[in-house]
């Protein structure tokens, strides 16, 4: 696996892109909230889980 040296330390390549997504779906679910999209959902926190699994799952591949 792919490491990243950030400050002289080297950090897997899947803790970075973990925080990264973090920001990401914040941003996401911040634009989702604003728009209204929430109110078609069943389950919004559901949404939330799936959306960040399926990013983490997409770009951890990208890894590989």
């Amino acid at each position: 696996p792919r490491e990243f040296a950030i400050g002289g330390m080297l950090l897997p390549g899947l803790l970075v892109l973990f925080v990264g997504l973090l920001v990401l779906v914040a941003v996401l679910d911040g634009l989702a909230g604003r728009l209204g999209w929430y109110r078609h959902v069943w389950h919004p926190p559901l949404l939330r889980a799936a959306v960040f699994v399926l990013l983490l799952a997409c770009f951890g591949l990208i890894l590989l």
